[in-house]
């Protein structure tokens, strides 16, 4: 059995959990767990206040990544000024599409879902299911835009709004 290569994350650094969004590395402890002994990356999500435990060996293979750098945080914003591409299929097969790029941890895919969810003031309301899909994937991405700009979660919410208003002008 090979060990797999141990993965560069330290405590106090942001990692994105494709699952819940933006997490900062509290520590790595090790548990021992049915008779072995596993090192866990210890990763506190602040807005859920959950904290959540990741075998170091298995945290590259579930997708955890470090923070996108800014250059794609900059193609992702960009992203929100494209034009809305809405397949024709039904809504129940593409809210399961948008729900697989929220979780995805991909920056560029939740980006692609907000942009393809926004709805400006003259535009029909969306459906509930719709806007949960919206809120959680601008969540994500705000929290992201945050972390990387060394900003609070308003500052980069004021700065995704700005862009998404920008497109509806």
């Amino acid at each position: 059995m090979t060990k797999s290569k141990k993965p560069e994350f330290r405590p106090d650094e942001f990692v994105v959990y494709p699952a819940h969004g933006v997490g900062k590395i509290m520590s790595i402890e090790e548990q021992e767990i049915a008779g072995f002994k596993l090192e866990l990356f210890v990763i506190h999500f602040e807005k859920d206040k959950m904290t959540l435990r990741v075998p170091t060996h298995k945290a590259t293979e579930i997708g955890m990544r470090a923070l996108s750098a800014p250059d794609v945080v900059s193609r992702a914003l960009e992203t929100l000024k494209g034009k809305a591409k809405v397949k024709r299929a039904m809504w129940s097969r593409r809210a399961q599409e948008y729900e697989q790029k929220i979780n995805s941890g991909d920056l560029m895919a939740i980006a692609e879902v907000v942009r393809d969810l926004h709805r400006s003031d003259d535009q029909r309301e969306q459906s509930y299911s719709e806007r949960q899909l919206y809120e959680q994937a601008l969540e994500r991405l705000t929290r992201e835009v945050a972390a990387v700009s060394g900003v609070d979660e308003a500052g980069a919410q004021k700065k995704v709004d700005e862009v998404l208003l920008s497109r509806a002008a």
